[in-house]
């Protein structure tokens, strides 16, 4: 799944691209089945085990909910920095030379759109996934929200152990 840019180099945006479309689809699948099948006939916590819940959170800010606002115009102030995001990053994935980076791309990009599905649809970014130690809740989260952050750790991690030429 990768081709030869017109450097001559190796580009694996295709396989960028299909990862994405796969995080996008497993974000409104899931988004689907919570809404619509597990949180009916009204938003309930589902436990499913000692740590790990089913819950329904609207995030109207960004991660962590950093940026909230009940604001009508928020959603599409939000949408318009993740699709600017978005754009960046396939330029990046047109000249990523591993999968590996392609891969992380994929999944940062697939959240973006994921989430932003979301803010046109709904004016916010339905949670669901609630982790807890004790009394101590992390924050909601989605799949679009998981390949986000893995895909920037992926990132960082290639950033620091990926082998560099020495210029």
């Amino acid at each position: 799944m990768s081709t030869l840019s017109a450097s001559g180099t190796r580009s694996f945006t295709v396989f960028g691209l299909l990862v994405a479309a796969v995080v996008v689809v497993l974000d409104q699948l899931t988004k689907w089945w919570i809404l619509d099948v597990v949180m009916q006939p009204y938003p309930h916590v589902v436990e499913v085990t000692p740590f790990f819940n089913l819950v329904m959170a609207w995030n109207t800010g960004v991660s962590f909910g950093t940026f909230g606002s009940s604001h009508a115009f928020m959603p599409y102030v939000l949408s318009a920095v993740a699709l600017a995001i978005v754009v960046a990053m396939l330029l990046w994935l047109r000249q990523a030379e591993r999968r590996f980076v392609a891969l992380a791309i994929g999944m940062v990009i697939g959240g973006a759109i994921g989430n932003v599905i979301d803010r046109f649809r709904f004016g916010a970014v339905a949670d669901f996934l609630d982790f807890h130690v004790g009394g101590w809740h992390f924050w909601a989260f989605n799949v679009a929200d998981s390949g986000i952050s893995v895909g920037v750790a992926l990132l960082v991690i290639d950033g620091l152990f990926a082998g560099r030429e020495k210029s």
